[in-house]
């Protein structure tokens, strides 16, 4: 850790920057623990211990209101009797004295605090007041605080364990290493122990639990401006200041620092267990997610997936986009790659015949060359092929990583796979990766050590490496998205109340944006709708405008299929009965939409996360088959194809039953304007268009109905 993050003055503790707050945490120069205990099998015990075994040999000083002395250091009494400018202070006291002492560490000119104790904002109200009285203070006085709930830290790059779990240094030495971040105490450790039973080497382990005052964010950002990690593993329950968690993914992405997340929450019981957990107010899942990803997080659903693509992408950080090369000696693994590889959309990549022809010549003849590749009992007598044949696929455009799913052999097999292997991957930049299947059956030590010493991802579940290699191939994708966003729209004039706009100035929106919407116009007697629907040409639609009817098909104000004068001036009173005293700004006349598919696209404003849009099959579609695509409101028109065609029951746009391909660019495009429009800086709040109805390939996109609601 650089010094400069760590020059802060001891005598003015108003005044510590937060960052450098951190940063003294992190890795101290001086320790306070409150709680201390000579019982190693007690958490302040194992917390002095920790500082022992990590030869941490700045002051350390004991708070024990009941001890003179622990194993020969001097205790004071309390925390108000600290000397001037610790660094690091750790409170293992009961609730009920937290308070008191962050007010005289803050005094004290301390640089941060831990608090281990639990029952705050995740136990009650009264525990969420006084947490919030917490941060106050530390907020004021410039303090770093972790927790409360939290486990403490592990900082293998710093030389320093401020955690009641125990634990034992690990010199990093030369190797690439990771950083965790996790709000779950046992989570982190979990973590930390997955990758160090791996040996990757962890840089730092954090435990944020409540994130009262440092958030998974902060940590971020300093973990970037050390650079001591290459990879960031992260588990959240809830991103409490969005804003600033996308602003430090940033970072990371841009500093080349792959960040993989998992983040409870897809199902309801999910968001309820995070909420018990640390009083985590739980978001929108599916927009929290859309978000972090258009910033190129890495979000996984398990542990194993968060495993597992930490392993590959900590050691191959810059994934190329292309599609996966598989290398096996078994023809059931090839057979079995197929299959899964499409259960899990992952693309097989169509080698090129110049590729083909160079694995040929490695090969007997007779022998069919492909991708997956089944080199058969040419591998168990010439261990070099599979190196050959990773090296050939690894140079083809069209594969962005290769994976090498095999069974093992023998002792001697196994090593003449890792001499033939691991020089390959040593010199590659796109990932490679090992599974030799057998389940937990014991490997030669000589090829996991060789394997471990080059940091070559070693897997013994080919479903495991393939899903995490899906994740790779997401976050290639998205570095390569970063430069492709559709800029806002400019030039768009707002309203001046905020509220909910009928659908005529809903679509007088939608035109100025260039969204196609049926031919017609807003008519305010009877003629004038007659004149309008001669214009347009029949049939037409009648619909009661006002800001008041946003549902107005439920209260009778939406008339059908008129084919002449005399069904409009028949709808045109039965409109008007049905109405009955509502004001109407006018009847929107229109021209009925000729046959096609409807989908709906929506827009949100969200608080905290911002634009994001929706892009759905329509009618009951929507929720039948979770029809839908939340999408990055920057979303370019090439992903934004991309996406609609990844609907569930997107074959419907396609050529169906005799019924022609759709317009997908039109709906594309519609989801770009509308993104762009989110951002125009108007105070939309909200933009829904249902249906849109998408005629045939080449013939555009119709908005049928529009909602646009607006802010203060």
């Amino acid at each position: 850790m650089a010094d400069s993050a760590q020059t802060l003055s001891r005598s003015a503790p108003a005044a510590a920057d937060p960052g450098s707050a951190l940063a003294r945490l992190l890795q101290p120069r001086s320790i306070a623990i409150a709680g201390a205990s000579p019982d190693p099998a007690t958490i302040g015990g194992v917390v002095l211990a920790n500082c022992d075994r990590f030869g941490f040999t700045g002051p350390i000083h004991l708070i024990s209101p009941t001890r003179d002395e622990i194993n020969g250091r001097p205790c004071v009494r309390s925390v108000d009797d600290l000397p001037q400018g610790v660094d690091a202070l750790v409170l293992n006291v009961p609730r009920a004295a937290i308070l008191p002492a962050v007010k005289a560490a803050a005094q004290r000119g301390v640089g941060g605090v831990i608090v281990f104790a639990s029952g705050f904002a995740e136990g009650s109200e009264d525990g969420r007041r006084e947490q919030e009285e917490i941060a106050r203070v530390c907020r004021e006085a410039g303090m770093a605080l972790l927790g409360p709930n939290c486990m403490g830290y592990v900082n293998y790059a710093g030389g320093a364990a401020l955690t009641f779990e125990p634990a034992h240094p690990r010199p990093l030495g030369d190797r690439r290493s990771v950083a965790v971040v996790a709000q779950s105490g046992a989570t982190a450790s979990g973590i930390r122990a997955g990758l160090l039973g791996r040996e990757v080497s962890v840089s730092l382990s954090v435990a944020t639990g409540n994130e009262a005052v440092v958030h998974a964010s902060d940590l971020i950002e300093l973990i970037v401006a050390e650079g001591t990690a290459s990879a960031i593993a992260i588990y959240v329950e809830q991103i409490r200041n969005p804003e600033a968690f996308l602003r430090a993914v940033r970072k990371a992405r841009d500093a080349g620092i792959p960040v993989i997340m998992m983040h409870p929450g897809r199902s309801k019981r999910g968001q309820q267990a995070a909420q018990s957990h640390t009083g985590s107010m739980v978001g929108d899942y599916a927009l929290m997610r859309t978000s972090v990803e258009n910033e190129a997080v890495v979000v996984v659903d398990t542990m194993d997936e968060l495993f597992d693509t930490v392993a590959i992408l900590h050691r191959f950080p810059a994934p190329p986009p292309g599609a996966l090369g598989v290398v096996t000696n078994s023809g059931a693994i090839r057979g079995m790659a197929f299959d899964f590889a499409e259960d899990i959309a992952l693309p097989i990549a169509d080698l090129a015949p110049v590729t083909l022809a160079h694995i040929a010549t490695l090969l007997p003849a007779g022998m069919e060359i492909d991708n997956p590749l089944d080199v058969g009992t040419t591998g168990f007598t010439n261990g070099g092929i599979f190196g050959q044949s990773a090296k050939a696929m690894l140079e083809d455009p069209a594969v962005g990583a290769v994976l090498l799913p095999m069974a093992g052999g023998g002792p001697s097999q196994q090593r003449s796979k890792a001499d033939s292997i691991i020089p390959v991957a040593l010199a590659a930049t796109k990932p490679v990766a090992v599974v030799i299947t057998g389940d937990e059956s014991v490997l030669d030590p000589e090829f996991v050590a060789a394997m471990r010493a080059s940091e070559t991802p070693l897997f013994r579940s080919p479903e495991r490496a393939m899903r995490a290699f899906a994740a790779v191939a997401r976050y290639a994708a998205a570095l390569q998205s970063v430069a492709d966003r559709t800029p806002a729209s400019t030039g768009l004039s707002g309203w001046d109340e905020a509220g909910v706009k009928p659908e005529y100035v809903g679509k007088e929106f939608l035109r100025a944006i260039g969204v196609q919407v049926p031919a017609g116009g807003l008519a305010g007697t009877l003629d004038q709708a007659v004149e309008i629907a001669a214009r347009i040409g029949f049939p037409v639609v009648l619909k009661a405008q006002a800001a008041a009817l946003s549902h107005k098909s439920d209260a009778g104000g939406v008339i059908l299929n008129l084919r002449d004068a005399a069904q409009l001036r028949d709808g045109w009173a039965k409109l008007i009965a049905n109405i009955g005293a509502v004001k109407l700004d006018g009847v929107l006349v229109e021209q009925m939409s000729a046959p096609g598919l409807e989908l709906v696209v929506g827009a949100r404003n969200h608080l905290e996360w911002g634009p994001s849009v929706l892009v759905g099959l329509g009618g009951v579609l929507i929720e039948a088959l979770d029809a839908a695509e939340l999408l990055p409101a920057d979303i370019s028109h090439a992903r934004a194809v991309a996406r609609i065609r990844g609907l569930r029951g997107a074959k419907m746009l396609d050529e169906f039953r005799g019924r022609p391909a759709r317009d997908v660019d039109a709906v594309a495009d519609v989801v770009v304007k509308v993104g762009a429009a989110m951002r125009a800086g108007l105070a939309i709040e909200e933009i829904d268009i249902n249906p849109l109805m998408v005629l045939a390939k080449g013939e555009g996109a119709v908005a049928l109905d529009a909602l646009v609601v607006t802010g203060a």
